[in-house]
């Protein structure tokens, strides 16, 4: 999880990439938009399809948003709430399997 994170919110340079397609989903879009120096199209793409495999339409809208506020992530990590605990433990699959396939 911690990895995927790190290369998560690692990826993308904005303004040095060509315009993101109409077709990219919510997890590759802020992927490419972050301040991150390690992000390729590539990767942000293998990212994107991990996550269509991994996390539902809603949990990857929320995850989309944790590029930009990764204290958000904390939030739901640390948070008591049911669905929010199950989001974390599917995030965390999703992150595992995202550095198998993408790192």
């Amino acid at each position: 999880m911690k990895l995927l994170l790190t290369a998560a919110l690692c990826a993308g340079t904005l303004g040095l990439m060509a315009p993101v397609q109409a077709e990219a989903g919510a997890i590759e879009r802020a992927c490419r938009q972050s301040d991150r120096n390690a992000a390729t199209p590539s990767l942000c793409n293998c990212i994107q399809k991990v996550a269509n495999r991994s996390l539902t339409r809603s949990e990857r809208k929320t995850v989309s948003k944790w590029f930009a506020d990764p204290h958000q992530a904390q939030v739901v990590r640390q948070s008591d709430n049911r669905s929010d605990e199950r989001l974390w433990e599917r995030y965390k699959l999703f992150g595992d399997r995202a550095a198998r396939t993408c790192g």
